[in-house]
């Protein structure tokens, strides 16, 4: 993942790669060709339209992740709260703990008492906990607080194509 913000000029063709990708992300670039094509008279070939696609993906445009069916992981929101007075000497290596964990799906900061938040998987409940043990153990002295969530009945999962839309200068 880049370190830097992505630098890209989105043309109409972008745009719809993006959203066609959205709507089915196994989409080929022959039938993303014929798409363009057939319902945006957006004339390219498939060659264009791949290569499209790996500098977006190389630019930062968009990420790609493997989420699996939360039918074989558990999810869980997790919160942490500060202890301010060990904050400074401890802080970086317990945010490094946490977005480099492989149970960390997605990591962000925030804004409020719980300031660091990640939404997590684990196989089961035990593993969990015992997470939860070992980060205490190992940056217990940087963090007041976790909280945690079970994340259950995931009823959507995706982004909506027509978000994409707000990409262009237009909207259209």
């Amino acid at each position: 993942m880049p370190e830097n913000p992505p630098d890209w000029e989105f043309k109409e063709r972008d745009i719809v790669i993006l959203r066609e990708l959205s709507s089915n992300p196994q989409i080929s670039s022959r039938k993303l060709t014929e798409i363009l094509d057939e319902e945006y008279d957006i004339d390219v070939s498939h060659v264009t339209v791949s290569e499209s696609i790996r500098k977006m993906r190389q630019q930062g445009v968009f990420r790609e992740a493997i989420v699996p069916n939360e039918e074989y992981f558990i999810f869980g929101l997790f919160e942490f709260r500060f202890n301010t007075e060990n904050f400074a000497e401890g802080w970086r290596d317990a945010m490094e703990y946490i977005r480099d964990d492989q149970h960390t799906l997605f990591y962000f900061l925030s804004d409020g008492e719980y300031q660091w938040k990640s939404v997590m998987m684990f196989p089961d409940r035990r593993s969990e906990s015992q997470w939860i043990h070992e980060f205490y153990k190992a940056h217990g002295a940087v963090i007041d607080n976790i909280r945690n969530s079970v994340i259950h009945n995931v009823l959507k999962f995706r982004t909506d194509p027509e978000l994409l839309n707000d990409l262009s200068e237009t909207g259209e």
